[in-house]
């Protein structure tokens, strides 16, 4: 698993990138992850699906609501990660209101999960491997605090604890 002081996996997202036009949408882009981290400083959060209850009312609202304090205190970059496909990802931050604010980053098939040690099994949910409920924060591509909740919690990968701990 993951650990404080280590580097993010190499691994490729995907980010579909949606912008009003006459023409069709910038559709799924690859992030590489390494690339994509240098220089940064990222607050990263990972959850087990788009559109579930926790993730959908609390997890990422959290982070959009305190999107200018994060920023203010010295973070590039806001990351949603979760085990869906690119085109689910952009929806569901054009749902919640999250363009320019949260990047929300598809792991469409579990490999940055995987990578990260940080798995959630919810075969007996239908909902297959999914990623476990996380915060971290990154600086320079290396992990500087990380948070992981407990099975079914929302206690610690909150904006609020990720806020506190940039300040600190």
């Amino acid at each position: 698993m993951i650990q404080i002081g280590d580097a993010l996996p190499s691994s490729t997202l995907m980010e579909y990138i949606d912008t009003p036009s006459e023409g069709c949408s910038i559709g799924p882009q690859a992030v590489e992850v390494a690339q994509a981290a240098a220089g940064k400083t990222i607050a990263l959060f990972a959850l087990p699906g788009a559109y579930t209850p926790t993730c959908s009312a609390k997890h990422v609202p959290g982070y959009i609501e305190h999107f200018d304090a994060l920023r203010a205190a010295g973070v590039d970059e806001i990351w949603c990660v979760s085990v869906n496909d690119a085109f689910v990802m952009g929806a569901w931050g054009r749902e919640l209101g999250a363009a320019g604010k949260v990047r929300m980053l598809g792991d469409g098939s579990a490999d940055f999960a995987k990578a990260t040690g940080l798995t959630l099994d919810l075969t007996t949910r239908g909902m297959g491997l999914r990623s476990n409920r996380y915060s971290m924060l990154v600086k320079n591509g290396k992990v500087v605090t990380l948070n992981i909740e407990g099975p079914g919690k929302f206690e610690v990968s909150d904006a609020e604890t990720m806020l506190a701990q940039v300040k600190g």
